[in-house]
């Protein structure tokens, strides 16, 4: 087993136990995106964590020895990797949440450990009983679970949540089935000032947030998952064609399996964060092109950011937009001159939602 420790929250392959923090408060699912339905899939096992903060704080004689007697119990995330529809159809999958960045929310959200199941001809193979007897069970030692009410595990995807908790009722463990989510408009996130038309009483599910963001509907992509739709990479050499008609960018080298939205120029939020801290320097506003750069005859999909008074050198450096709304489709300009007016409108049109507060 791969030890991938990450500031606070641990990230194991699974291909042992060796080294494995259990027992084990089990989430289980693929998370990607760990939007509003998955945080609530998640939050059931975060109370055993509880256990760590009496220990760790002055309390009562009686509270302490309690504690002391009680073997810790690890919040966990179990998802799969590859992700499972990658295996089935041999095709690489993007994600909303590529490793780094699901290490990062689930951390926020206290989780302490992430296990990523290798999904291959075995472990697609298990029936759902030999499922928890071999990795919940045995590998896990798993004391409690949550799932969706729309998991399925084991060959064939031919086991429920239902079955699940049958199955670990055997084995005295609990399960909790946590009803599918829909945002209804009482979540904080309603207050970005944006309409909750098509989101309201929609399921939130990742490939319904997929689908906002392949439309170019960042507000609604946003609610449902709870955050802004964030973008993180490290600054690189490009053409340097912006500088020439007084636009500098910095182009993003991005994750390869890092799902990209609709096509265009959008206003964001940019954070710069040195080399060797996951503390922000810096927040700043912009616009962000993501697309083939036709004007100048590019070949190859790229993300470039236009930071507004800005100074300096990027190169290097990591940051992350955030994208907070979509201004227009990419186009072909007859000219550079064109394209440079154009910026011009996409800055002012940006300044003025970025300056917009609730």
């Amino acid at each position: 087993m791969l030890n991938l420790s990450q500031n606070g929250c641990s990230v194991w392959v699974a291909s042992s136990s060796v080294g494995l923090l259990t027992p084990t408060a089990v989430a289980l699912g693929k998370f990607d995106g760990v939007h509003l339905g998955h945080q609530r899939v998640i939050q059931p096992v975060l109370h055993r964590s509880d256990r760590l903060s009496v220990a760790s704080s002055p309390q009562s004689k009686e509270n302490q020895q309690l504690t002391n007697q009680e073997e810790y119990i690890y919040s966990t995330v179990v998802t799969f990797d590859p992700h499972p529809q990658e295996f089935f159809t041999g095709q690489p999958r993007t994600l909303l949440t590529p490793l780094d960045e699901k290490v990062q929310q689930l951390r926020s959200l206290g989780v302490e450990q992430l296990v990523l199941l290798p999904f291959d001809k075995e472990l697609s193979a298990l029936t759902p009983e030999e499922f928890v007897q071999k990795i919940l069970v045995e590998q896990l030692r798993c004391q409690q679970i949550s799932i969706g009410q729309d998991f399925c595990f084991g060959e064939k995807r031919s086991g429920t949540a239902k079955d699940l908790q049958l199955i670990a009722a055997k084995h005295n463990i609990p399960v909790t089935i946590v009803p599918l989510q829909t945002y209804t408009g009482d979540s904080p996130t309603e207050s970005s000032c944006v309409s909750t038309t098509q989101t309201q009483d929609a399921r939130i599910s990742t490939s319904l947030i997929r689908q906002t963001l392949e439309q170019g509907d960042i507000e609604n992509a946003n609610l449902l998952l709870g955050r802004p739709y964030t973008l993180f990479g490290v600054v690189v050499q490009g053409q340097q064609l912006g500088r020439t008609i007084g636009f500098p960018t910095a182009n993003l080298q991005l994750p390869k399996e890092k799902f990209l939205p609709r096509q265009g120029v959008y206003a964001v939020r940019v954070f710069t964060f040195s080399e060797t801290s996951d503390a922000a320097l810096s927040e700043t506003l912009g616009v962000m092109n993501i697309g083939n750069r036709p004007t100048v005859n590019g070949t190859y999909s790229s993300a470039e950011v236009h930071l507004f008074d800005w100074s300096g050198d990027l190169y290097g450096k990591k940051l992350a937009v955030e994208i907070v709304k979509f201004l227009r489709p990419e186009q072909k300009f007859p000219s550079l001159e064109a394209l440079k007016t154009q910026i011009q409108l996409d800055c002012v049109v940006a300044k003025e939602v970025l300056s917009v507060e609730c």
